[in-house]
């Protein structure tokens, strides 16, 4: 099984992916925040810190490009070309509505015919390796079995599905049968993500698909970054563990960020999916979030790990129900 972590803006930036794999086992690949390409091919200062070489070596990062227009696309892929990078990714499935609104993302899916034209183009001039994440539709799962007719005609690197429709956000169950249908139908490789917090999850997905050989996780990774430690060294989290993981973090956005309140703003999105970890969490969580000063935060986060323990097979579906 390959194991990827999904991209998550303001979370899983080359801090977090470091900080993971250097305390847990490293990922198969880590799919950068998505990149908003725009007509002169430029990266913002942000953009640009993430992917530099020199802030993810040893890790095989993907970045991930937000677009409608192939030419915008082809010229961001060509400055990652020349930072290093061989493979790009697509977002297909942002359900932002504000990225919704621009036929970006998961908007895209509404336009088949703009997203043919757009891929040919793409393939027919780049030579990058090009990925795609994708929902399974804008507003119903009917849509996806012309969208799969579509990413048959193209030598995807691979196609990371994400079974629900932009309208779903992140609430209701993964469409596993459509799914199951698109996995049977594609001609590229096909890799699942959505709704893997625990790994019980993963084993009854592995279950229920034994043929899938790679999977997703991005929400259930913020929440416990040593998940994929845990499935291949069958052990649970370690709380010093967690705490280093915690720690290098809190460094190294210290380092980077000015004022008390960046640092605290990262670090508090962090402990939204985090603290679903822990026992009796919640006038922790409310320290941690009432924090407007480093030493209170400090303060709270120390008698957290010091005061509570690890739950056993955490995760945030379980914790949140559908929401999670």
């Amino acid at each position: 099984m390959k194991f990827y972590l999904a991209p998550l803006e303001g979370l899983t930036g080359y801090i977090f992916r470091n900080a993971q794999a250097q305390h847990f086992n490293p990922l198969d690949k880590y799919f950068a925040p998505f990149i908003a390409a725009n007509q002169h091919g430029k990266l913002s200062s942000r953009e640009l810190n993430d992917c530099l070489p020199a802030h993810n070596e040893g890790l095989n990062v993907v970045p991930q490009i937000l677009t409608n227009k192939a030419a915008d696309f082809l010229l961001t892929t060509q400055k990652l070309q020349d930072l290093g990078y061989d493979e790009v990714n697509l977002n297909l499935g942002c359900p932002s509505g504000t990225v919704v609104s621009k036929n970006k993302g998961s908007g895209f899916l509404a336009q088949p015919d703009a997203l043919n034209y757009f891929l040919e183009e793409v393939f027919s001039k780049t030579t990058a390796k090009v990925s795609l994440k994708t929902r399974i539709g804008k507003e119903s799962p009917d849509e996806f079995a012309h969208l799969m007719e579509i990413y048959n005609q193209y030598p995807l690197e691979e196609l990371i599905i994400h079974p629900r429709v932009q309208k779903d956000y992140y609430r209701n169950k993964p469409n596993l049968e459509v799914f199951r249908e698109a996995f049977l139908m594609s001609k590229n490789p096909i890799c699942y993500n959505g709704d893997l917090f625990t790994v019980k999850d993963y084993e009854k997905f592995v279950k229920d698909f034994p043929e899938v050989d790679r999977i997703m996780m991005g929400r259930g990774l913020i929440a416990n970054p040593g998940l994929v430690h845990e499935i291949l060294n069958h052990k649970g989290l370690e709380k010093e563990t967690f705490k280093a993981f915690h720690d290098q973090v809190y460094k190294d956005y210290q380092e980077v960020l000015s004022g008390d309140r960046n640092v605290l703003f990262k670090l508090k999105e962090m402990w939204f999916y985090m603290s679903y970890m822990f026992t009796n969490v919640d006038k922790y969580a409310k320290k941690i979030r009432k924090s407007q000063r480093l030493n209170d935060y400090e303060e709270a986060v120390n008698l957290l790990f010091t005061e509570q323990e690890i739950i056993e097979g955490a995760g945030l579906f379980h914790r949140l129900g559908n929401e999670g």
